[in-house]
């Protein structure tokens, strides 16, 4: 079993930019996939970005590509995500999830575990 917990968000102008990270417990966090997902108000909550366990592949969702980053430190049982040129419609609250195994999926019921949510508002 493992953990999480998101911290970094906050408040910001359109156009700049942010690091999420996510802490997790235990010791076996580079036996996870590890993705971020985000939800809107009134809105699904939707796939940004995952990484293997290995840190070796990763993924983005299309509105997402290009603008932000996925990154992992198994050594500090951390994984991040740079957010640049940021917009107001990635305002959310973003989830940092784990899954065991070395693939990372989109699919968020693929994902076991779930921090409690970090909030990250844009403004325009």
């Amino acid at each position: 079993q493992v953990q999480l917990v998101e911290s970094g968000g906050g408040l910001v102008q359109a156009g700049g930019s942010l690091r999420l990270s996510c802490a997790a417990s235990g010791r076996t966090f580079s036996s996870y996939a590890m993705g971020w997902f985000r939800q809107a108000p009134g809105k699904e909550r939707e796939f940004v970005a995952a990484i293997s366990w290995s840190g070796g592949s990763t993924y983005y969702a299309d509105s997402v590509t290009g603008r932000f980053t996925i990154s992992r430190d198994n050594a500090k049982n951390t994984v991040y995500l740079q957010m640049n040129s940021l917009k107001p419609e990635d305002t959310a609250v973003y989830y940092c999830a784990a899954r065991p195994g070395p693939r990372a999926t989109m699919t968020r019921e693929a994902y076991d575990y779930w921090g409690q949510g970090t909030q990250v508002t844009v403004s325009s």
